[in-house]
């Protein structure tokens, strides 16, 4: 145990310390901050209304439509009646903004009309008007007049108030009563919920699912990120050719097991760090938005979910990070044991591929099955806990089966390591692999 620890130890001081490492760990959460922090700084500037005449030949459409922005906007007729001021109508608080106004479509031609609109965008004291022709509510067909035709945000919010705005005129020309109206848009929520327990039921979001993916892209970026790292440290002794020196005073399994948890110990170190920073910038950006009006929330996912999420995290990293021990020690070269890498990532991509029917069906037998196999598991049986938490057994079997698979390969490895240590010049194949790993 004291040179195992020594090795630990070793491994983890001496890439803890180096400069690279310093880097990256601070880098991260500075790119992260961006990411963040930026688009909440972004939404946060004000940007000034948008500025909408409306021409309404039918007579019967302006009203409706400034109550069809009413949930961005807020109404000031009442301000304007005393001073004489066109009605307007000036914003809350929205990505659309507008200030609308109407005009006077009975006195003049719609010719002139127009010349006096374009005038007023010409002097910038419009951004555009809207032109609503007598047969609008018959044929839905609309004018809209903008200086800024790239302003898609606008035009979409501007069409979906029409489009409110017409149906409601259309009810009420057919008489339809004003309860009844508000009875027929009532929208309809549709919550979806799974059992919980006998009696009881529990609210189920899309929070799980987020989690569960979010889990198992950090896992293949420490795969893909430290398993070279883990893949360079088995070879190391194999470069510097001291490896009959460290074997006369550390056994294989004890060398490769001490480099295998001082690698992970370094990489949950730098998670950690990351975790910690990404929670931090998370809550800040949450309440930038929501002091702008952006409604956020934060997943409520159990308790007991987090800890299934850590431990299977810790399986699916442990179990490639010792196939790469694995291929380290069949190799004589980090080149090599690169080429050799590629098919450890293609296992964990495909498990992935795994999330869209074991979401389906997660107490199928394939289900069942996949969640079993130690290098599926970490994706499967995560996310059969998210939708249907299977019995208890089966994620302790699952979790048992897993860690097991992780010592076997680290014992076969650690016995391939020892023959292919003293042998320079040419990579083991795996025919060779398997005698070295039989012999006693």
């Amino acid at each position: 145990m004291k040179k195992f620890l020594t090795v630990v130890k070793r491994e983890y001081i001496q890439r803890v310390r180096a400069k690279m490492f310093i880097v990256s760990t601070v880098l991260l959460p500075v790119v992260m901050s961006l990411f963040l922090l930026v688009p909440a700084i972004i939404l946060s500037i004000e940007t000034p209304p948008m500025r909408v005449a409306v021409v309404d030949q039918t007579g019967r459409m302006y009203l409706q439509i400034r109550q069809a922005l009413s949930s961005d906007l807020q109404d000031t007729a009442a301000q304007n009646v005393n001073s004489g001021a066109p009605r307007t109508t000036t914003p809350r608080r929205s990505f659309a903004r507008f200030n609308v106004e109407e005009v006077d479509a009975t006195d003049q031609p719609l010719d002139q009309i127009r010349a006096n609109l374009d005038q007023r965008m010409r002097a910038r004291e419009l951004d555009g008007y809207v032109i609503l022709p007598p047969e609008f509510l018959s044929e839905g067909k609309a004018e809209f007049v903008n200086r800024n035709p790239g302003d898609v945000f606008s035009l979409q919010a501007l069409q979906s108030a029409m489009n409110r705005a017409a149906r409601e005129q259309r009810l009420i020309d057919a008489k339809v009563d004003t309860k009844t109206r508000q009875e027929l848009f009532k929208p309809i929520e549709l919550q979806s919920v799974k059992t919980g327990g006998v009696g009881s039921q529990q609210a189920n979001s899309n929070a799980g699912f987020a989690v569960v993916f979010g889990v198992g892209f950090v896992m293949y970026l420490a795969i893909l990120m430290y398993g070279q790292i883990v893949l360079g440290a088995i070879i190391e002794e194999k470069e510097t050719r001291i490896a009959e020196i460290l074997f006369s005073s550390v056994k294989p399994f004890t060398l490769m097991m001490g480099k295998l948890v001082g690698v992970s110990l370094l990489a949950l170190t730098q998670l950690a760090i990351w975790g910690t920073a990404f929670g931090l910038f998370a809550l800040y950006g949450v309440g930038l938005l929501a002091s702008e009006g952006v409604r956020t929330s934060i997943p409520n996912i159990p308790f007991l979910h987090f800890i299934y999420f850590g431990l299977f995290f810790l399986l699916g990293y442990f179990i490639y990070a010792t196939i790469y021990a694995l291929v380290g020690s069949m190799v004589t070269t980090a080149q090599e044991g690169g080429q050799l890498a590629m098919p450890i990532i293609l296992i964990l991509v495909v498990s992935f591929y795994l999330f869209w029917p074991v979401s389906r069906s997660p107490d199928s037998p394939f289900s069942f099955w996949v969640s079993m196999i130690p290098f599926s598991a970490p994706v499967a049986m995560l996310v059969r806990i998210v939708t249907q938490t299977p019995p208890f057994w089966q994620i302790a079997l699952s979790l048992l089966i897993g860690f097991s698979t992780v010592f076997v390969i680290m014992w076969v490895a650690s016995r391939i390591y020892r023959v292919g240590m003293l042998m320079y010049g040419k990579r083991a194949s795996i025919p060779e692999a398997i005698r070295w790993a039989r012999q006693a």
